[in-house]
């Protein structure tokens, strides 16, 4: 009876050995289940720029206004009282067109005095001429008298130079009538009037102001520290607001030696060489100033800049990995959303644009092209 307990008791005490061993088993398989498995991170999705280098083109931008070479004062060349004003201010004219009159009263009778004196000098100087003619036939007689004809001859000069002088005043007094009439001379445009009918007026007195439309002229002002830049150019170019997007060309024709002592710029006028289909004087336009030089350079966004302590530097791109590796540069001008690369990376090498501080190295990325912008232009520093 004993020994059949004490093999109860045995058999028991293996069946909780095989339940606890297997219980153990079954945990060990659920925990090496529940265990997470580290995969490697995807590519992160980068904006990139391929480094382009072309020749650095210098470039100043200047606000302009269209204006005329020349711009006359007129005013009548003789005295008198305006009788019409044929123009108003703004108006268009023609060579000869007359835009103003004064009363030719009193012209007309010193013109018609002029005439009468010059039949009275050529009266006289036909009666001296024949006087002297009808003496010369006496030479070889002895009724001539050398003293007489030496007398006679110079009678009929003087009558002879009365007459020229008297015609000389009668086409001055002819001229003068002329004159009475204002004419433009040239084709322009009226820009200025100070006259009104029944006002008089002396010689000389402005009294319009025509701007000539033949040829026309793009005023700016240069500062000082960009007048070398605006004397020595290689290319001037313009675009009128009006019309933007059309670029004409353009001359430096005169460049003033004084600086305004307002402003303290200098004056500069350049001729349109390339005239617009459409231009007026007063439009205002942007002058483009280019100066190539023989360095080469590359420009990338501002945002593809990451400040490595106080030297800047990009991320290249590896084509075959996209890995990233950070690579220091040299950067020659800060512009406004641009910077201008000279040495560091060199042509083809892709750079990323965006989220660069969010990179570390090695980090594999997965480029996505971004729009290029006009490289190898940067603004003059005079």
């Amino acid at each position: 009876m004993r020994n059949k307990r004490i093999a109860v008791a045995l058999s028991i005490a293996v069946l909780a050995s095989a339940g606890a061993a297997g219980g153990m088993m079954a945990w060990k398989s659920a925990t090496a289940v529940r265990t997470p498995v580290v995969a490697e991170a995807p590519p992160r999705p980068a904006r990139v720029q391929e480094v382009t280098f072309r020749p650095e083109t210098r470039r100043m931008s200047l606000a302009g206004v269209v204006v005329p070479r020349i711009e006359t004062n007129l005013g009548f060349r003789v005295s008198g009282k305006i009788i019409s004003r044929e123009v108003d201010l703004g108006a268009r004219v023609k060579a000869g067109q007359v835009l103003a009159r004064l009363d030719p009263s009193d012209l007309t009778l010193a013109r018609d005095n002029a005439a009468a004196a010059v039949v009275a000098a050529e009266a006289e100087e036909a009666r001296a001429r024949a006087d002297l003619d009808r003496y010369a036939g006496l030479q070889g007689t002895a009724a001539f008298v050398p003293q007489v004809h030496d007398q006679r001859l110079s009678a009929a000069n003087t009558a002879k130079a009365r007459l020229d002088q008297a015609r000389a005043q009668l086409a001055t007094a002819e001229n003068n009538l002329g004159y009475s009439a204002l004419v433009a001379d040239a084709p322009g445009v009226v820009t200025g009037l100070t006259m009104e009918v029944g006002q008089v007026v002396a010689a000389g007195q402005n009294v319009a102001r025509v701007a000539r439309t033949d040829e026309l002229e793009i005023l700016v002002n240069v500062p000082e520290q960009r007048l070398s830049f605006a004397a020595d150019t290689s290319d001037v170019s313009f675009e009128l607001w009006a019309q933007p997007d059309q670029r004409f060309r353009a001359r430096l024709r005169e460049l003033a030696p004084a600086a305004d002592p307002t402003t303290r710029t200098y004056a500069a006028r350049y001729t349109l060489v390339d005239r617009p289909p459409l231009v007026a004087l007063g439009m205002t336009a942007t002058l483009s100033i280019e100066r190539r030089s023989g360095e080469s350079v590359a420009e990338l966004p501002l945002t593809a800049i990451f400040q490595q302590g106080t030297a800047p530097a990009v991320w290249l791109v590896d084509r075959a990995t996209g890995a990233v590796t950070l690579r220091p540069v040299t950067v020659q001008r800060w512009r406004d959303d641009t910077a201008v690369i000279s040495a560091g990376v060199a042509n083809g090498d892709l750079v990323v644009t965006a989220g660069v501080h969010k990179l570390a190295a090695g980090q594999r990325v997965s480029p996505r092209p971004t729009t290029s912008t006009s490289l190898a232009t940067r603004a003059a520093d005079g």
